[in-house]
């Protein structure tokens, strides 16, 4: 059985581009995890940052939040924090896992989004990497946010997959076959 899909139909007045039809659990999935990834980013953020904020998590031993979080290696380019950058990119996230981003057939939106979750998984393979091989600690905190991210990249893969226009695969198919 092949995959029905989404051909993108002609914008409402006052509505920029075509809209497209998106399976049902794209939306609710990417939002929560989206949300869920906002709220350990700030978590992290307001550790970094408020000292009354203690980090709940161990301090000794392979795991330790204290050390990954503390470590030279939280700082990208020794001045912005880790948790910032996830707390930016979840805010990215949100916007364009809306409801009215996903229904937008404008190419423009699509990319973007799936450009984002792309750099956003290729930064959780370094951070997991670095943590595993140069700080030689787990945060299970920064873990949470790994496996959100992951979890958002294969939805928004999925997800943009189901929603590519008819015309869009037709055209791939014949040029690949030549």
């Amino acid at each position: 059985m092949t995959p029905t899909r989404v051909t993108p139909t002609q914008p409402a007045a006052g509505e920029g581009g075509p809209q497209v039809a998106v399976p049902g659990w794209v939306v609710p999935s990417a939002l929560l995890l989206s949300i869920a990834g906002l709220g350990v980013s700030i978590y992290l953020t307001l550790t970094h940052y408020v000292s009354s904020v203690q980090l709940v998590c161990a301090e000794s031993g392979i795991v330790n939040c204290q050390k990954v979080t503390t470590s030279p290696q939280s700082l990208v380019f020794g001045v912005i924090p880790v948790a910032v950058l996830g707390l930016a990119f979840f805010v990215g996230m949100l916007v364009l896992q809306s409801p009215a981003a996903w229904r937008s057939g404008l190419p423009f939106v699509r990319r973007t989004r799936l450009f984002s979750v792309i750099v956003g998984v290729g930064f959780v393979c370094y951070l997991v990497y670095t943590e595993l091989f140069t700080i030689d600690a787990i945060c299970l905190w920064c873990t949470s946010v790994h496996v959100l991210t992951v979890l958002l990249f294969a939805v928004t893969l999925l997800g943009t997959a189901a929603t590519l226009p008819l015309e869009q695969t037709a055209e791939e198919s014949s040029a690949t076959s030549e």
